[in-house]
């Protein structure tokens, strides 16, 4: 590994490591880059004496040393190189340009530049013209709808993340406009907003037979981007083919794949046309849909080698901190491991990404099951070759889609799901959950043979 125009490295943090200069040129440049600690000008890993201690400075240093405020654009993390643990700096290129030195501000002592391998000082006419075409139209300084907005969903995901909100997490998270007021992007994490996420699945390769149509929102954004993860997984059912000595599953899609594919979706969405995204299930494929294109100056080449410019950096930083975003720039290349370039399309306005069922890129393995050859197996074999064509949707209701979610995590007895889902009446659960799920092979016992007992447990079924 060298350095290169988006690599740069530095052998430790020291008092005299300048750190904010190379990631102020990092946001100001159109790709962004990474600074390894912890590597020679060789590019030999030599490791950090004490890295946590380290990555708490360098955030530190970052986050309060460097305007526009950068939170969103930078991720500090490890990595193992050469077997030796290193220090990540990830830095996204931002789109409040010119970034600066908070002690210097707007000058050429306090802005720099990525030139080849080195930070640089911006000269005065590149400043002007950077601040000239800054972009101000952006959720962050856009004012909410709603001022009576509250926030207690926010506060619980924070708090599982063991990282509590105080009194002054509205400026801390930037819920705030340039005039003190909720901003657009506290509309979006609020409690209650008017900016649902569309689902809607189809019966056949068109919109003509519509099967379900949900809106999951009208809460905390976070909320709703779980909530629909979660009906995808559902509706990931396993495709599985018999051969003589093995049994093959194909799910419709890579989940992982799809889960970033729909974050970047919500992520990078143009909020600013008070559009959401939409995601739309057909029986050949799955579209996603966002609102807004590529971001100026960023090259088709960029974006899929994972360039990336956060169009919601407030945004992104809240996903990040509640963990749905793993770390920054790195959505893009898992994207990448299961499908082409070919499905996605870049409009005027708007960005879509089509995931074909059934047909994952060559790049992903289907999970194979070595099977005994029996006469059964033989005919199940059979049985497979000669139906070729997909497997039907299940119609699956409100109540059976609640079942599966509940039972997502493992298995539990009929006593627990019923306490899940706040339920009392036996009857109703046993006609309008439980027994359609087990007739349509969406559950199953966990005791097959002996369905009455006495610790019978109910578990998913990937069909």
């Amino acid at each position: 590994m060298t350095e290169t125009n988006r690599i740069e490295f530095k052998l430790e943090l020291t008092d005299n490591l300048d750190i904010e200069k190379e990631v102020i040129a990092f946001l100001n440049y159109r790709e962004g880059g990474i600074i390894y600690i912890g590597v020679d000008k060789e590019g030999n890993a030599v490791g950090v004496n004490d890295i946590d201690s380290d990555m708490r400075k360098i955030k530190d240093r970052i986050r309060t040393n460097i305007l526009p405020s950068p939170m969103g654009l930078f991720d500090v993390t490890t990595e193992i190189i050469d077997e030796v643990k290193v220090i990540k700096v990830f830095v996204a290129s931002g789109s409040e340009k010119p970034y600066y030195k908070t002690k210097y501000g707007m000058s050429t002592k306090g802005c720099f530049i990525r030139v080849g391998t080195a930070a640089e000082p911006m000269q005065g006419a590149m400043i002007e013209d950077l601040f000239a075409h800054r972009v101000r139209n952006s959720i962050g300084r856009i004012k909410s709808p709603r001022q009576d907005l509250s926030f207690r969903q926010l506060r619980i995901y924070y708090e599982e993340k063991k990282r509590p909100l105080g009194n002054d997490f509205f400026k801390t998270l930037e819920l705030l406009d340039d005039s003190g007021n909720l901003n657009y992007v506290a509309y979006l994490v609020a409690d209650e907003n008017g900016m649902p996420l569309k689902f809607a699945k189809y019966a056949g390769p068109d919109r003509m037979d519509l099967i379900s149509n949900n809106d999951f929102g009208y809460c905390s954004i976070i909320t709703a981007t779980n909530k629909l993860i979660d009906k995808l997984d559902v509706e990931n059912y396993v495709n599985t083919s018999l051969t003589p000595k093995t049994r093959i599953d194909t799910p419709l899609w890579d989940e992982r794949a799809v889960k970033e594919a729909v974050i970047n979706a919500i992520v990078h969405n143009d909020y600013t046309r008070e559009v959401s995204p939409k995601f739309e299930l057909f029986s050949d494929r799955l579209e996603i849909t966002s609102a807004g294109t590529l971001p100026e100056n960023l090259s088709k080449e960029e974006f899929f080698s994972g360039v990336s410019v956060p169009r919601n950096k407030e945004l992104m930083r809240i996903f990040h901190d509640v963990n749905l975003v793993e770390s920054l720039g790195s959505g893009m290349r898992r994207i990448m491991e299961s499908y082409d370039r070919s499905c996605f399309t870049f409009m005027e306005h708007f960005t879509r990404i089509t995931i074909p069922l059934y047909a994952h890129s060559p790049k992903t393995t289907p999970q194979v099951t070595p099977q005994v050859t029996t006469q059964a197996t033989t005919q199940a074999t059979t049985q497979a070759t000669t139906q070729a064509t997909p497997l039907p949707f299940h119609v699956v209701t409100p109540q059976v889609e609640s079942l599966l979610i509940v039972l997502k995590k493992g298995e539990l007895t009929r006593q627990e799901i019923m306490k899940k889902l706040n339920l009392s009446n036996l009857k109703y659960f046993k006609n309008d959950f439980l027994q359609p799920a087990l007739r349509d092979g969406l559950i199953e016992f966990v005791y097959p043979d002996k369905p009455n007992h006495p610790k019978q447990k109910y578990r998913r079924v990937k069909k």
